[in-house]
């Protein structure tokens, strides 16, 4: 890292820093990236790294001292105060006093948490709202339709995501890409004081009352899922003894088919909305950071199969992943990707916010959508 120098270049574009002295930017950072519109740094900040950007009427510091390593920061984004690294925030996305992000994280637009948060590898589709004290790594969640309608996770939630075999292939599924995107799924909330044992999948519509720890995957919809403690006692156990687990690898190539499809979804769909709400900066982004979590999902496959099952089925995941990290091939139904990018009319999209034009497509075009997205996770996983 380059030394840390003054804030005056971005003072001089028009960034406002009430205590500029406090603020620190290290050597790497290109004030061309700092948007000159309404953008706020309050006092005892830090940015950090070449790719760091940040868009018009962001908000950094505003209840904390906040440190910022090669994030993409969108409009009208509060990053209250915390540590952030390698993450998006998209328009509006606004992250509570003490939060720990941490690489492969993405929020989308108006994707929220409370305070006292730790991601890592963690997406949040729109809306999505986390409470306080909560531990989120290694997940994908979706569902709702509306700030007012929307995927939520109750205070001092926990996503255990590594196992007593020392491995994290862990990643859990709420909701799902195919049918997320298209903002018109029931939400799924999680209670308070409770836990998730990844890698689970959630389907819409579920709840999870306060307390609950659910340990299996919940595939029906809207249904309600509760649970005690549980009775005690203990059985020999030591690690490996366990054995590979086909569900455990089933559940690991649907996520990472959701992640594909999710790029998918970013290279063709969201790249039309480029605009002062969604800069081609923060497009990038998007696709930068998902593939860091497309690469951690197949590095840890594949130190699982090598610690528990065999070299082939190693060396099977390590081809895979050497098929489908290259981002310039089209994955999916390619028929149904056109027809659906026809619906969406492409010529007014652009001037149309994200939001309202998803929400508005009629369920045909939206099904068609799915439908491709969904031939993505299949030809995955499958």
């Amino acid at each position: 890292m380059q030394a840390f120098g003054k804030a005056d270049p971005l003072i001089s574009r028009g960034v406002n820093m009430p205590c500029p002295q406090s603020v620190e930017l290290d050597g790497e950072i290109n004030p061309k990236r700092i948007a000159s519109r309404g953008v706020w740094i309050h006092s005892g900040c830090r940015l950090n790294g070449e790719e760091t950007f940040i868009a018009a009427n962001a908000r950094i510091g505003t209840e904390g001292p906040v440190t910022i390593e090669n994030c993409y920061v969108g409009p009208d984004v509060e990053l209250k105060s915390g540590y952030f690294k390698n993450a998006v925030f998209l328009e509006k996305a606004s992250l509570g006093s003490g939060s720990h992000v941490r690489e492969g994280t993405i929020l989308e637009e108006q994707a929220s948490t409370a305070h006292c948060v730790g991601l890592k590898q963690t997406i949040l589709l729109p809306f999505v709202t986390l409470g306080s004290l909560i531990n989120f790594c290694d997940c994908l969640m979706a569902g709702g339709t509306s700030r007012k309608n929307h995927s939520e996770v109750g205070s001092s939630f926990i996503h255990f995501n590594f196992t007593p075999n020392q491995d994290k292939a862990t990643p859990s599924l709420l909701g799902d890409v195919p049918k997320g995107v298209m903002l018109s799924q029931r939400p799924i909330f999680l209670g308070g004081q409770g836990g998730l044992v990844g890698p689970c999948r959630i389907a819409y519509g579920t709840v999870s009352a306060a307390g609950t720890i659910v340990r299996k995957d919940q595939l029906k919809p809207d249904h309600l899922i509760f649970g005690g403690a549980g009775k005690g006692g203990s059985i020999p156990y030591k690690p490996g003894s366990i054995g590979i687990s086909n569900r455990i690898l089933k559940n690991n190539l649907i996520y990472i088919g959701n992640l594909l499809a999710l790029r998918e979804w970013y290279r063709h769909v969201r790249r039309v909305f480029i605009s002062d709400r969604f800069p081609e900066e923060l497009w990038k982004g998007l696709l930068n950071i998902l593939d860091l979590g497309i690469k951690e999902r197949f590095k840890r496959l594949i130190h699982y199969t090598e610690n528990l099952g065999t070299q082939e089925q190693a060396t099977l995941y390590g081809d895979l992943e050497n098929k489908f990290q290259n981002d310039s091939i089209d994955l999916g139904k390619l028929k149904l990707r056109d027809q659906f990018l026809q619906g969406l009319n492409l010529d007014q999209s652009s001037q149309k916010p994200y939001i309202d034009t998803i929400k508005a497509l009629p369920d045909e075009v939206r099904q068609t959508g799915s439908q491709w997205l969904q031939s993505i996770v299949d030809e995955v996983s499958t």
